[in-house]
């Protein structure tokens, strides 16, 4: 898999997470335990840091970038989407970031909180915790969302990680 230093910035990468040989890890990125990054995935932390959470999942496709003022931050037990793009912002425990969607700039995604599939969060917008944000540029629906909804999902991806890392190998 392709993990890089860049000068001095340096990926941490917890030895229970899983990192598919596909995605690509630059610079400064932290991923916590029982995390998992999937193919195609892009974490470049060059001018900036990211770090990812315990047993969240950052899927197929999605970029996480960060500035050398915003780094990008995503909590614990998260489901980042498909082809999901994150630049500068903070996502908190327990949500879910849509396919497709895009989190910019210093926006703050709260805790149980929903980004919809291929919605646009805009620079300084928050999303409010247990809210739901849909469209482009996103409209937030507040208190849609209940604690702990995305858990069958995120349970999913934790025993993912067990899996993969027992049992992923390269046929050809």
């Amino acid at each position: 898999m392709p993990i890089y230093a860049l000068g001095d910035r340096t990926p941490n990468i917890h030895a229970n997470a899983f990192v598919h040989p596909q995605a690509v890890i630059i610079g400064d990125v932290s991923v916590g335990p029982e995390s998992s990054i999937w193919p195609g995935a892009v974490l470049r932390g060059d001018h900036g840091a990211i770090v990812i959470g315990a047993q969240t999942s950052i899927q197929d496709g999605a970029i996480v970038h960060c500035t050398a003022e915003l780094d990008t931050t995503v909590g614990d037990r998260c489901v980042i989407g498909h082809n999901a793009h994150l630049e500068g912002c903070t996502i908190f425990s327990d949500s879910l970031i849509g396919s497709g969607s895009v989190v910019l700039h210093r926006a703050l995604i709260g805790p149980n909180a929903l980004v919809g599939a291929c919605a646009l969060v805009p620079n300084n917008r928050i999303v409010p915790p247990n809210a739901r944000a849909l469209g482009v540029p996103a409209t937030i629906s507040l208190g849609v969302i209940a604690d702990g909804e995305f858990l069958a999902t995120v349970e999913i991806y934790v025993r993912n990680v067990h899996q993969y890392s027992a049992e992923l190998r390269l046929l050809s």
